[in-house]
């Protein structure tokens, strides 16, 4: 039985499927809670895999809790 689609087995494809939804949910509903540009996000997310997680842990989430951390420190009464 022939279930592949030029060369590239069915069970791949599906796999691919769904490694492409999962990741594009989980980064739209981050941003979404961040309220960053959710949908611009989770499209990316849809097409492509891993570069969409990985720029949005950098430029997102890292930046994030770069800037946190930047306030806690500018917080602290020990500072004058």
């Amino acid at each position: 039985m022939n279930t592949s689609i030029q060369g590239v087995p069915l069970w791949l494809l599906l796999l691919l499927a769904v490694v492409l939804l999962t990741q594009g949910t989980l980064i739209f509903t981050d941003a979404r809670r961040r309220q960053i540009n959710p949908w611009f996000w989770g499209i990316w997310g849809l097409f492509q895999v891993p570069m969409p997680t990985i720029f949005y842990i950098l430029f997102v989430k890292w930046k994030q809790a770069r800037e946190a951390k930047e306030e806690h420190t500018n917080d602290d009464p020990r500072i004058d």
